[in-house]
């Protein structure tokens, strides 16, 4: 019975310190980032092999939207993002009573126009039809950059997010449609132009660099972060920074996009 008995506790115990670490380790050293394919995915993936030489997999979910990524990262479905800009997340956080902050910041993408019908933006006929993105941050940026090509005036009061209420001057009477950022390339045959977001536009085969006929300049203030929960302090997610400012990251950046994804760091 006595050696029965701690045969049993010897068993035990094994299974606990088999079972336990086991858990602990892959709780612990796992980080899953929720991120748009192109070309956050991408960077991302340059960065699991980085991480894993510290012992940290890091585990990509890809959304093709720009609310669920932020509403899985408040509801601890993810552990960071990557996809948005900080005006964007800043929004964000004010309409959806979320708490989710910068954690460092990675890249610009260009916010361009483009067209199927012209090549410049001197032939956009009168009352041409303009589609723009249909979130605050994004359509107003899309505001302000038609407005640096100088085809409209908007009130400054409105700041970085004007909408089309906020339009002073509009000597074309363009007509402006708002959609979903994701549709905006989709868009392209039935308007005369649209203004679209980096990451979409690489993702519909658009080369900002080469494809748009107006671009943003690389001293934009809508820079691309890894966004994380406020009272989150893990030093894995420290890690996942630190990689994502790497010179690997940045070499790949300035290597595979062509200067449509600018590095800021």
């Amino acid at each position: 019975m006595k050696k029965s008995a701690v045969s049993l506790v010897v068993i035990a115990l094994a299974l606990i310190l088999f079972v336990q670490p086991f858990g602990t380790a892959a709780h612990a050293l796992t980080i899953k980032v929720g991120a748009t394919p192109i070309p956050h995915g991408e960077i991302l993936q340059v960065v699991v092999p980085l991480l894993a030489e510290q012992g940290i997999t890091l585990e990509i979910v890809e959304f093709t939207d720009y609310v669920r990524p932020n509403l899985a990262l408040e509801e601890k479905e993810l552990d960071a993002n990557f996809f948005q800009h900080q005006p964007y997340l800043e929004a964000f956080n004010k309409d959806a009573g979320t708490d989710l902050v910068s954690l460092v910041g990675v890249h610009i993408e260009p916010l361009g126009v483009y067209s199927h019908k012209i090549s410049d933006l001197k032939d956009l006929p009168s009352r041409g039809q303009i589609a723009i993105p249909n979130d605050a941050t994004n359509g107003g940026r899309a505001l302000l950059l038609l407005q640096e090509a100088g085809l409209i005036k908007v009130d400054p009061k409105a700041g970085i997010t004007p909408t089309v209420f906020d339009i002073t001057e509009n000597k074309l009477k363009l007509r402006f449609h708002e959609l979903e950022s994701a549709q905006l390339s989709r868009a392209l045959p039935d308007v005369d132009a649209a203004v679209i977001n980096g990451n979409y536009a690489l993702l519909a085969d658009l080369n900002p660099m080469n494809d748009a006929i107006f671009l943003e300049g690389a001293e934009s203030p809508y820079v691309n972060i890894l966004a994380i929960r406020s009272d989150d302090h893990r030093d894995s997610l420290q890690i996942l920074a630190d990689a994502l400012t790497s010179d690997t990251v940045k070499e790949f950046i300035e290597e595979n996009y062509d200067g449509s994804v600018v590095p800021v760091f």
